[in-house]
This record gives C-alpha cells, structure tokens and sequence, in this order.
C-alpha cells in the first residue's frame, strides 16, 4: 500500500494530502530509508514520522485499504514518541 494512503487509513495523519507533503519534505522513513509518498508500506516495517518537534516511530502490524475507528489503532503500535526542545 502507498505510504500517504497508509497514513491515512491508519489515522496517523488526518488528510493524505497533508501524508503526501510529509514525504515530499522528507519528514517520513520507512526502515531507515526516506519514503516518498508513492513507497510502498508492508506489515513488519518501521515508519519514523517527523511532525514539528514530534518524532513518532511506529512499528506496522497489518495493512489494510480500509480501517474504521476502532481497527485503526490495531494496525500500528507506537514504539516511541519524542518531543526535542525548541533550541535542538
């Protein structure tokens, strides 16, 4: 599945337009790796997102085309979640 759809689907990001400009600025890897938004995501990959002074790191553990609420969160686990200081 494409990395903006995952985003998505996944409610990590609200919009996949928003998703898609994330890769595009280089603020979403997948494995270590930097991802486009047209990357390909698969269960067992790790995906580092980078929002403002947030650095969340999710491990995937299904990938889905479609996820209501509740199904969601069952798609991901966050494996950590930082907030760097406003100087760093």
């Amino acid at each position: 599945m494409r990395t903006d759809k995952f985003l998505k689907v996944s409610r990590l990001i609200k919009r996949r337009e928003v998703a898609k400009e994330l890769c595009e600025n280089g603020n979403v890897s997948i494995n270590g790796r930097a991802a486009k938004a047209s990357s390909e995501i698969n269960a067992g990959d790790t995906v580092v997102l980078r929002l403002g002074r947030h650095t969340l790191t999710v491990a995937i553990h299904e990938v889905r085309p479609f996820a209501n609420k509740e199904q969601a969160n069952s798609l991901y686990e966050i494996i950590s979640d930082e907030v760097s200081e406003k100087g760093e």
